[in-house]
Parts: structure tokens; sequence; C-alpha cells
């Protein structure tokens, strides 16, 4: 189900947080959320990595009731947000194992940024699944393999002129601390960003483009064309302050015009209820993703500060570049389930905005405690 939009005030998103705020139930006692919690998985023969319990295993696939229907509160509150924020957003969510999606600017495709990592670890896992890869396999970096931005694993490189170390390692650098260079290894081997284009084709997902890797998609929604000494200190920042204005605000606004790594909300949340289905990777990769998943430690105040104790999330976030006072893809994708197990893809994508950083919290919030207050158990 997908809504139409009409025009709002901040008054009315300031409101609806406030009344989503009082309308969410109250947490489960531990004993109670104990008592709920699945058996720990066993831990899959193929990988070696360690998996974290996460709240509800990958759902073997099963067919759809065709009769279920949203909760007609969610899809006014869903609406009614999309309505009152100022800037560009998109909104989705699933419920996953029902035939329901309720979106605004579902259809819309918004700057994924760092969300599209979460493509380029299913592409390899594939290849793990296809025995192309292995995940224990190493790998060495080097300064030529630097990019820009966040990547905390430059530090390592650095110091030790190159650095060694294993796909898993770089997997989950690339998605709990949104590494940039962990991302870009990882994509080259899987063999660049037309695997990944084939991967999410394979899996029908639709309305999900991936860029051409993280060098190349920043320096040119800058306005600048890549040199690899951008990738030190801060040297990127330096030779874009540099250009003139005129010309980095055309280079944003052809990117947010149509951008390479562009994705439609409904699709996102699609790929996600097909990933904790089973329908996307193998058991044991859709656990082990699942697992690194959840203990992504970015965003912690944007979906996730939303969703109450007694309910699991596990997500991957993205951010854009700003050219004041614009903010651009400002992202958050994931799934929440509830203490009875029920599972929600959800996603909200800002795709440019001049409000605050807090008032871009209260929407993502607002949507984690609207799926909360509507829950309906089965």
């Amino acid at each position: 189900m997908t809504l139409q939009k009409n025009r709002g005030g901040s008054a009315r998103l300031v409101l609806l947080i406030a009344a989503l705020s009082a309308c969410v139930s109250a947490p489960e006692p531990p004993a109670a959320r104990a008592a709920a919690a699945p058996p720990q998985e066993p831990q899959p023969t193929t990988n070696t990595w360690p998996i974290r319990q996460v709240a509800n295993p990958p759902l073997p696939y099963r067919d759809i009731d065709q009769n279920e229907t949203p909760p007609p509160a969610l899809v006014s509150v869903v609406r009614n947000l999309g309505q009152s924020f100022h800037g560009k957003v998109g909104i989705a969510v699933r419920r996953i194992g029902a035939d329901w999606t309720v979106a605004w600017n579902g259809n819309a495709l918004f700057p994924q940024q760092s969300v599209s990592k979460l493509w380029v670890s299913m592409t390899f896992l594939d290849a793990v699944d296809r025995g192309k890869l292995r995940i224990t396999d190493t790998t060495t970096i080097t300064r030529n393999d630097l990019t820009l931005f966040h990547q905390p694993s430059a530090a390592l490189v650095a110091r030790e002129g190159g650095w060694t170390t294993s796909y898993s390692d770089l997997m989950r650098r690339a998605m709990t601390q949104s590494d940039n260079t962990a991302n870009d290894t990882l994509l080259r081997a899987v063999g660049g960003p037309e695997a990944v284009r084939s991967f999410l084709a394979r899996r029908m997902i639709k309305d999900i483009r991936f860029g051409p890797g993280e060098r190349l998609l920043q320096s040119a929604t800058a306005g600048l064309d890549w040199r690899q000494d951008y990738s030190v200190g801060r040297n990127f920042y330096a030779a874009r302050s540099k250009l003139p204005m005129s010309v980095r605000q055309k280079a944003l606004d052809n990117y947010l015009a149509s951008p390479p790594d562009g994705a439609a909300p409904s699709s996102i949340v699609q790929a996600l209820a097909k990933l904790k289905e089973g329908q996307m990777l193998s058991p044991a990769s859709s656990r082990l993703l699942l697992s690194i998943m959840a203990e992504a430690k970015t965003g912690p105040q944007r979906i996730k500060g939303g969703v109450p104790p007694g309910w699991h999330y596990l997500h991957k976030t993205g951010t854009g570049q700003d050219l004041p006072p614009r903010s651009t893809g400002y992202n958050d994708i994931g799934i929440m389930s509830a203490p009875d197990g029920a599972n929600y893809a959800v996603a909200v994508m800002i795709g440019s905005t001049t409000v605050s950083i807090p008032e871009r919290w209260a929407l993502m919030q607002a949507v984690a405690k609207a799926v909360v207050a509507n829950h309906e158990p089965r």
C-alpha cells in the first residue's frame, strides 16, 4: 500500500511524535522476555564467524496470507509523518510474512550512501554459498586501496604500511562500523559493482541501484575527479573546499536528481523481508549476516532510538555529504522484532533536508514507535 503526498507542517510532526511516545505499551518484565527468547542457533559449519544470537532466526519460506491488511492507524501515521517532515523523505514498513507494505514515497529513488554496504555483504556471502570465495580467505590492503571519509582501517594500513586481514573481519568492519575501505575491498573481491547488480537481479529485487564504489561516487557528488591522494588525511576536504560553490551545488543537484546509488524504500523492505525469510542467502549465511547487523554501532539515535525494551532491532545506516544548509542521504534500514516473534522490515530514507539532526532522529524514532503501537499479534 503506497500513500500519496500532501502538505503539512512541523507542528503536526511534533504532535504525532508526542502521541506515539504516549501510546507505546510498557515493555515486558525481564522474566517474560527471557521466556520468549528462542533457543540458541547452532553456528554454521561452512563459516567460521562467531554468530551472535539474534531475536529470531531466518524464517522458512511460507505462503503469504493474501487477506492480511495493514493497521489503518499505521497507514495514517506514516502518511502524516511524511507530510509533516520538511525535506524529501521516503518511509516503508513491511510486516514480514504478510502481504502488505505501508509506504510514503515508497517507489521513489533515494540516495543510499552506506546502506548499500548491505548489498555488498550479501553478494559476498552469495559467492561463499556458491563456493566461489571463502570467508576465511585473507587479503592485504595497501595505501592504494584506501578510500575516503569514514575508514578506521586506514590507521592500520598507515601504521603497518600494509594490512592483511580476513574477509570476515572486513565484512564486520563494513557492516558494524561502516568502514568504507573495508567495504570497497569486499566489493573488489566479488567482482565489482556489476556483480552486486547481478545478484540483486537474480533475487528479483528491483529499484535498488548500486553505484561505482565509494571513491568515484563521493568525488563526483562533490564535483571532483577522484585522485588517490584524496584518501590521505584531509586532502579530499581541502580540494572540495576550493571548488566554487556553483560547482558543488550543481554536482550535488545532479546526484540527488538521479542518484547512481538510489533505492526505493519499498524495494529495500522487500529485500530485508526476503533476507529474514531465507530467500536471499543460504540459512547459514542468512544467520551470519543478521547476526552482524545486530551488532551495528552506527546510528543509535535513529530508528533504534525508538525501539523499546523487549523488541530487537538490527540494521544498517547511511549518511551522505552536507552542503549547508542541506544534508543528504540520512538513512536507516533494518528489521524490528517483537517479543512475540513478529518481524517488520523498516526503511526511513531522508534524501535531502535542512532540518537539524535531532529532528531527523525524531522522525525515525516516530516510525519505530508507530510500528510498536500498531503491532497486532497473530
